[in-house]
């Protein structure tokens, strides 16, 4: 784990998550009872122009990774993206975080830039990577 996937350091409540998040895309991995990762998807922007991309959150728990969950939850996610019309998935990935850039271009996703120094988390500033991938289905 690199302990950096979010620049939250709280969890949200309930009521901001729900919505942030687009209502047919929230997934949830479950093992033995115990919840071992999620993925969702929100808007990137209000704007009408923008209404089939959405950006990428997805967490795999520290025991479940290289396992094939998070591929898992990533294709579906794509699948439901496309069910319900999105064009395109976006995903700000640290670089610190090689395993979910692999995961991410492992599904059809493409680094097409780095935000240099985009956000501070706990008085250190970082840089996220872009990370798209555009439908075979929708918008072509």
């Amino acid at each position: 784990a690199t302990g950096v996937a979010t620049f939250e350091t709280l969890a949200p409540s309930w009521a901001k998550w729900h919505k942030d998040h687009l209502s047919f895309a929230r997934l949830v991995a479950i093992l033995d009872d115990i919840v071992v990762g999620f993925a969702a998807l929100s808007p990137v922007s209000q704007r009408k122009v923008y209404r089939g991309v959405a950006e990428v959150s997805i967490y795999i728990a520290t025991n479940q990774r290289g396992k094939g969950v998070g591929k898992m939850l990533l294709n579906q996610l794509i699948q439901d993206s496309e069910d319900n019309n999105i064009w395109m998935l976006q995903a700000s990935i640290f670089p610190e975080n090689p395993a979910s850039v692999a995961l991410h271009e492992s599904c059809g996703f493409r680094i097409v830039g780095k935000r240099k120094k985009i956000g501070k988390r706990l008085g250190k500033w970082y840089d996220n990577l872009l990370l798209e991938r555009r439908s075979k289905k929708i918008g072509i």
